[in-house]
Formats: structure tokens, C-alpha cells, sequence
């Protein structure tokens, strides 16, 4: 899988998954223009990539393609704090 093939079916999964999980009396549904790569990384015949969406759920999506077996894993992660300590 190239990057291409990889970067597309990461945003269609994980625009699938976001629309499966919004709230359905919301009445909203996501794009693919609303899935975006934060970083991305190939090694060997691996991928792995960080998404998250225009969503303000606090959510980001850890996508990891394993060459070897033909199979990509989905991750689904939600931020709950962000702090800062000086040190």
C-alpha cells in the first residue's frame, strides 16, 4: 500500500467511525474535508499515522497499517486534560 492508497483509507475510516459515533439527534455528519493527518510515518512495508477531525469532541485517531498481514488498526483516543508545568 503506498502512501496515497494508505493517507485516503485512514481518513475514510476514520470519517466512518466519527459519523458512527456522533450523536444521531445531533443531525450532523462529517466530511472527508473534515479529517485531517496530524503526522505520518512509514517504515519497511509499515504505516502509521495520527488523525483527528474538525469535531470538538477532543478525539484523535491513531491508525497503523501492518504490511505483513494486509490489515490496518484503528485506534480511538479522547483527550481529557491539557497541562502545563514549569519547571
Amino acid at each position: 500500500m503506498n502512501d496515497v492508497e494508505f493517507t485516503s483509507k485512514c481518513k475514510a475510516l476514520v470519517l466512518d467511525y466519527a459519523n458512527e459515533h456522533l450523536d444521531v439527534t445531533d443531525g450532523k455528519q462529517i466530511t472527508v474535508d473534515d479529517v485531517f493527518i496530524v503526522w505520518q510515518v512509514k517504515a519497511l512495508q509499515n504505516s502509521k499515522a495520527l488523525l483527528s477531525t474538525t469535531l470538538s469532541d477532543g478525539m484523535y485517531y491513531e491508525l497503523t497499517y501492518n504490511g505483513d498481514k494486509g490489515e490496518i488498526y484503528l485506534d480511538a483516543y479522547k483527550k481529557f486534560e491539557n497541562r502545563c508545568y514549569k519547571i
